[in-house]
């Protein structure tokens, strides 16, 4: 057997991998006690937190694409999939592994988050199946349901209703249920082009963050900049300038995140004013309700759905991105412009604090003119197809 010689250009190394051990080096330099006091003592722990999800999120993605083409755990084109290659599907795991990571190593380990990892890893296992195997959806939605119900009778439950009553709690739980599942699937949904379920959960991140910094809910806090860290350190190889995405969240990510997110506002105590605690989640969630409330409504009217067993099994190019893709005919942009369209939402959120109940009104009313003005723009773009 001939062993080809080593020449300068085959021992050089790519900056890619520079890029990955200076990373690594940064990664091993945040686990060293001086540092993570340093940053404990400045009272910077978020940034901590923040640093170490995205820095070890960024090392595993490569490991993880690895590992998918070994065992061909891969995402093919087909049916409503606009990719054209084969392209892995476990980076999802590489933020999951981070993001649970970062709040393990720093005993972010209140019984409320135990309580909601648990159960976020448990939906996240059976997705992670699915990619692998497959598994119906309505497997994966049954588990979604029990790990809800779970959760809401340890107490993680919106409390919007009366909660000393019967029919308050039971509307309590019920909400909690639609809100949990819808928004973790709403997020499964939006995985249909690099980068959008990542970014858009970064986006979500970050103002939630931004939230609990206005709150002064450092857990809450703590947790969004993990999600946000773990995600951006994902990026890079989702999102790509010149080139598709070198490997997928797959199922598993982005139920993870949809679960996480959707868990983190049923517990965060986002105002006094009930109308307000309302307005806030709904405005920075509000691009997957939208997506999620919009392909049910024109899935019914138009008879391509007749009861709930369809609804799960139907699968088609009617989501927000298909839409809007199909109106600017560019994939990035269309990202892009999703992006912004939750940046923009989020601002709203924030400008809630200390706000009136008429000023929560107005800003879901402008919320609702926005989403109209952009329905109208991509109905316009149908019509000229």
């Amino acid at each position: 057997m001939k062993i080809a010689p080593v020449t300068a250009e085959s021992s050089k190394i790519s900056p890619k991998r520079i890029l990955w051990l200076l990373v690594g080096i940064f990664f091993l330099t945040l686990l060293t006690q001086p540092v993570r006091l340093y940053f404990f003592e400045m009272s910077k722990r978020w940034l901590y937190v923040l640093s170490y999800a995205g820095s070890l999120a960024f090392l595993l993605t490569p490991v993880m694409r690895a590992v998918a083409i070994r065992f061909g755990i891969l995402d093919f084109p087909a049916g409503r999939k606009i990719h054209t290659t084969a392209t892995p599907l476990l980076g999802g795991v590489a933020v999951i592994i981070a993001f649970t990571t970062a709040l393990i190593a720093n005993s972010i380990l209140e019984p409320r988050i135990v309580l909601f990892l648990g159960g976020s890893l448990i939906v996240a296992l059976v997705s992670l199946i699915d990619d692998w195997r497959g598994l119906s959806a309505s497997v994966k939605l049954l588990v979604q349901v029990v790990v809800v119900f779970a959760l809401a009778y340890n107490g993680i439950v919106l409390d919007l209703f009366p909660v000393k009553t019967t029919w308050g709690h039971c509307l309590n739980v019920l909400l909690t249920l639609v809100w949990v599942v819808g928004i973790t699937n709403a997020m499964n949904f939006m995985d249909g082009m690099d980068g959008l379920a990542a970014g858009l959960s970064a986006v979500i991140a970050f103002f939630i963050g931004l939230v609990a910094f206005q709150t002064n809910q450092p857990f809450m806090g703590w947790i969004a900049a993990a999600v946000l860290g773990s995600c951006l350190g994902f990026l890079p190889f989702n999102f790509r300038v010149r080139k598709p995405a070198a490997v997928f969240l797959g199922d598993a990510g982005s139920t993870f995140l949809g679960f996480v997110l959707a868990c983190l506002a049923v517990i965060g105590d986002w105002d006094e004013n009930p109308i307000v605690s309302f307005s806030a989640p709904v405005l920075i969630f509000w691009v997957l309700i939208y997506d999620m409330a919009h392909i049910t409504v024109e899935r019914i009217l138009k008879g391509k759905v007749r009861n709930l067993k369809e609804w799960i099994d139907y699968v088609g190019k009617d989501h927000l991105h298909h839409r809007i893709c199909g109106l600017i005919r560019d994939r990035r942009k269309t990202v892009l412009l999703i992006y912004s369209l939750s940046a923009t939402f989020g601002l709203s959120a924030i400008a809630l604090k200390n706000a009136r109940t008429i000023d929560s009104i107005v800003l879901v009313i402008q919320a609702l003119l926005i989403t109209l003005i952009v329905s109208i723009l991509e109905y316009s773009g149908r019509n000229h197809d």
